[in-house]
């Protein structure tokens, strides 16, 4: 197909799929002349994905070119799952890490983070020490300490065990052979949107509990 007609399927203008060309993101289309060329049905299945991870993933250029290039690759599954689920993030940015933050809040973080650590010894998850949501479960623990709630082992199982289920079940949908762009689509759904459908369902059970425990009465207070 012409570029034209990608253009069109993909539903990305011809100057945008050219941007993607020079910044490595789409392989180049065979040669048919000086000024054209052909594109495939790979070409559109990458566009497919690059957008996808531009405007369900909001992410940056350079974190779209390492994610393409684990697909390209040979690296396992497992990498091009980690090399997805990393650059998704979330990114947080430690105070611990910043001299200038105040000591007490400093070292209320190193113990977040110990405790993060035995966290995932506890539950036996093999997980990287540089693996983002690791700052990001450090963080909610300094956030509930400062508000004088305890992290235990005890709180936080109903979480640990739900998140589990949920990943087993995620990871399980995904074929050993399956297309590798596939893979990574199917990372970004279950990191950015599933995650929204987790969030959600967590509150509407949270509703339901409430008015099976404590009475049916509207509870956003209107008629």
């Amino acid at each position: 197909m012409k570029i034209s007609e990608l253009g069109e399927r993909s539903g990305l203008t011809i100057q945008t799929i050219k941007f993607y060309i020079r910044e490595g993101l789409l392989p180049k289309g065979t040669a048919t002349g000086a000024t054209r060329a052909e594109y495939d049905e790979r070409h559109l299945d990458r566009l497919r994905l690059v957008r996808a991870l531009r405007e369900v993933g909001d992410l940056p250029v350079a974190a779209i070119r390492r994610i393409v290039a684990a697909v390209d690759d040979d690296a396992g599954m497992h990498r091009l799952f980690g090399i997805t689920q990393y650059a998704i993030g979330p990114h947080v940015d430690p105070p611990d890490q910043d001299p200038g933050a105040p000591e007490d809040l400093a070292a209320q973080w190193r113990t977040a983070r110990q405790d993060v650590d035995a966290l995932m010894g506890e539950l036996g998850w093999r997980v990287t020490a540089r693996a983002p949501a690791r700052d990001l479960l450090a963080q909610t623990f300094v956030a509930l300490r400062r508000l004088g709630f305890p992290v235990t082992l005890a709180d936080l199982l109903p979480y640990t065990r739900a998140a589990a289920a949920v990943a087993e079940h995620e990871i399980g949908m995904v074929a050993a052979d399956a297309p590798r762009t596939r893979a990574v689509h199917a990372m970004l759904v279950s990191t950015v949107l599933y995650e929204q459908v987790l969030t959600a369902l967590h509150r509407l059970a949270q509703e339901d509990a409430s008015a099976r425990r404590f009475g049916s009465d509207d509870p956003g207070g209107m008629n």
